[in-house]
């Protein structure tokens, strides 16, 4: 017995084809949001981006905060006094050269920074991440009896030098972090990548 032919072909046709077109466009349709799923966000592209800070009213025994990766920096510019006292203290801290790889190969010397008299650190202490407060006094406070100004973890007692050098005998394990950074000019740092001008 030989099979009928179809009543209407050009129907059969027609169905197939609107079949197909649906069909790819239902794959289109999944494809897109996983594809754009996979691509970072302008949101995620910006938390990565370096951030740039203009330090020109910085004055001297200021401190600002630049937000960096979700993560706040601390830029301080010392004072001549603090400049000066700077490494009379050092048997107190732990790590008082660097040796602890903290820091970019520019900043591994005696102020952990580009510029003698600009810091650049992390605001996380280094013991369980809290962040230090910044006391620039010199003298006598109540975590310490010769306190040289710099940082100090209200969390567990974490103490650090204006270079964010930790003191011995604290919680906190290493220096504090100096992220990579370089000066687009006298006023402008960068943060979150090393430059020409490092």
């Amino acid at each position: 017995m030989q099979p009928k032919n179809p009543s209407n072909p050009g129907r059969r046709k027609f169905l197939i084809a609107a079949t197909s077109v649906v069909g790819a466009g239902a794959v289109v349709g999944a494809a897109v949001p996983f594809l754009t799923s996979i691509s970072p966000s302008a949101k995620a592209e910006a938390a990565g981006a370096p951030s740039k800070a203009d330090i020109s009213k910085l004055r001297k025994g200021e401190m600002m905060v630049i937000e960096w990766r979700g993560k706040p920096i601390y830029v301080v510019r010392h004072t001549d006094k603090s400049l000066e006292l700077l490494n009379q203290n050092i048997e107190r801290l732990s790590d008082p050269d660097s040796q602890q790889d903290q820091q970019p190969d520019y900043a591994k010397n005696e102020n952990r920074s580009i510029r003698p008299d600009v810091v650049v650190l992390e605001a996380v202490c280094t013991h369980l991440s809290c962040a230090p407060t910044f006391y620039p006094q010199i003298g006598v406070t109540d975590f310490d009896d010769d306190w040289q100004g710099g940082f100090f973890c209200p969390c567990h007692g974490s103490k650090f030098d204006l270079a964010g050098r930790v003191y011995s005998g604290v919680p906190a394990p290493t220096n504090m972090l100096v992220p990579p950074h370089y000066y687009e000019s006298d006023d402008i740092l960068v943060i979150g990548q090393d430059g020409a001008k490092a």
